[in-house]
This record gives structure tokens, sequence and C-alpha cells, in this order.
């Protein structure tokens, strides 16, 4: 019974996890792949919108939230050292 505890918690937890939020717009988002190139589980792919440019998209279901997209995300250091 505890160990089905534990992985209930262990399940919540990943339930509950906060994704990456990459771009709120368009703008916020340079299209360099980086996110695509670091993720370690492989939870983003480039989807192209309909003018053909690339933007990433987060699979909830691969994400840990480990957040290695956006500390690597050119944008996000620019504007944080702002």
């Amino acid at each position: 019974i505890r160990r089905q505890r534990q992985m209930c918690i262990r399940d919540r937890s990943v339930i509950m996890k906060k994704l990456p939020i990459l771009y709120e717009s368009k703008e916020d988002c340079c299209g360099c792949t980086a996110c695509y190139a670091i993720c370690p589980k492989g939870a983003i792919t480039m989807v192209p919108d309909e003018e053909g440019f690339d933007y990433p998209q987060v699979d909830s279901e691969k994400c840990v939230s480990c957040y290695m997209c956006m500390k690597v995300c050119p944008i996000k250091k620019v504007r944080k050292s702002l």
C-alpha cells in the first residue's frame, strides 16, 4: 500500500507539472531551433505556421519540465538582460 501511495504521489506531480511556455506571440520566437536541439526528451517539435515559419511545440506527454529550452532561448536571454 505504501508503494502504491508513493506512485500516486509521483503520478500526481507529473500531472501537475508546469509546461514551459516558449513564446506567447510569434515575435517572441526567432525560429533558431535551440530549444528543439537541447531538449533531452525530444519533447519539442518545430511546426510550420501558415507562412512556413517554424515554431516550437511542446509535447506534454514527453516533457519533464527541466526548462533547458527556456534557458537556451536567445530571445529570453536578451529580454532578461534588459
